[in-house]
């Protein structure tokens, strides 16, 4: 998809903003706190129905404001040849301090929210991503499960059930003045055992599709300096997850919560053979962060086989040297499009050499609509010289943009 127009009232510190997009390359140029990472969060949000950064909604209005509102307009990168001008798809939330969400799709509220997730695919790589190395496994667990989502509707079911047995049956084990009913806790532990091995195998068929694309990324932009991997941990490795989740009830009592249930996944992320976390650099973090994140990329871009060039030498497929291919997914139930990738200061902490390498790979044809927030328009013009492609540039500064 392409967003093609945004407008924005009362978002963070942005007052009011109405822009028009390039279909390829937007670069935002301003100071750190001017209000760059709030347009792209915008854009984030009318992906997700929430902000990148927090849950709590109201966060996002402007301060001494009681409302926002967001409207973006979408075009197909590749239209039906049936159809010689498509109507936009529009999007548009509005919140008020205290009021539920409205969210609606061409004029049509959403019934439920999880309805719209995948509708846009988005890729976003932000400071934040850290997290992903220095941070809780819930964070790399979140990873997995919006990445899922954006490709199978049927995922975010699955992974709800699971976490509503699981409320349900915690706060069976918190009761301290009744025994669980047995017969209420086998059923329970039933839904989740059904519903969890479901979410981990998608988990793991998520990490094989997304392991060899991202570890050539990662050469790429290194030159080949480290070995990464990744390797995803659940507990249904451990035999049949019914049989894990009661093995120890008589513990899951004694401590008020569940100790075994896909809950407790993670992805273990290695450098060189040895914890990324302990061993990285940050350079080496952030480079292991981009290049999962391009991965996850492609693993959601669906609209045409998936190649990149390994040759530092050129920003043009090469035909001859390997390329990350587009692993088969399920079939999403929305349109085959690119996702719009966000980049957020991704170049703090990279030596010339990684930013090089990575201004060529975005700069090429695999990508569809790009957002780069710097502080510093050397990189920006880095990224446009060697792209010849369509791009727009916006000045941020205190909430406004030009």
């Amino acid at each position: 998809m392409v967003l093609q127009h945004l407008s924005i009232v009362n978002y963070k510190n942005i007052a009011g903003a109405e822009l028009q997009f390039s279909p390829k390359i937007n670069c935002l140029i301003g100071n750190n706190g001017a209000g760059k990472t709030n347009v792209l969060d915008a854009i984030f949000f009318l992906s997700f129905c929430h902000s990148a950064y927090s849950n709590q909604d109201a966060l996002a209005i402007r301060h001494d404001q009681e409302f926002l509102v967001l409207e973006g307009e979408y075009s197909k990168a590749h239209p039906s040849p049936l159809t010689s001008h498509p109507s936009p798809l529009k999007l548009f939330c509005g919140l008020k301090r205290g009021q539920k969400k409205h969210f609606k799709r061409d004029g049509k509220e959403y019934q439920r929210l999880s309805e719209h997730i995948g509708l846009i695919p988005l890729v976003m790589v932000s400071p934040q991503d850290i997290l992903l190395i220095e941070g809780s496994s819930e964070e790399r667990r979140r990873l997995m499960d919006q990445t899922i989502a954006q490709r199978d509707r049927t995922y975010i079911d699955a992974l709800n059930r699971y976490n509503k047995a699981l409320q349900q049956r915690n706060a069976l084990l918190r009761d301290e003045e009744h025994e669980p009913d047995a017969q209420l806790m086998d059923l329970l532990e039933e839904e989740m055992a059904r519903q969890g091995e479901t979410v981990s195998a998608r988990r793991s068929a998520l990490v094989e599709a997304l392991t060899p694309t991202f570890q050539q990324f990662y050469q790429t932009v290194s030159n080949g300096q480290e070995h990464v991997a990744l390797s995803y941990v659940s507990h249904c490795q451990r035999g049949p997850l019914l049989d894990v989740i009661r093995r120890d009830r008589h513990k899951d009592r004694a401590v008020g919560y569940s100790l075994h249930g896909i809950h407790r996944d993670d992805l273990e992320i290695l450098i060189d053979g040895h914890p990324m976390r302990r061993e990285g650099s940050q350079g080496q973090q952030k480079t292991f962060v981009i290049a999962l994140k391009l991965a996850q990329y492609l693993y959601l871009d669906d609209s045409q086989p998936s190649q990149y060039s390994q040759s530092p030498q050129s920003s043009q497929p090469s035909q001859s040297s390997q390329q990350p291919q587009s692993s088969q997914q399920p079939q999403s139930s929305q349109s085959s499009q690119h996702p719009i990738l966000l980049l957020d200061d991704i170049f703090d902490k990279l030596d010339a050499s990684r930013v090089e390498q990575i201004i060529r790979l975005v700069a090429t044809q695999q990508f569809g609509q790009i957002f780069i927030t710097d502080t510093n328009r050397d990189h920006l013009d880095q990224i446009l010289a060697h792209g010849d492609c369509d791009y727009r540039l916006f000045h941020v500064a205190d909430g406004v943009i030009e």
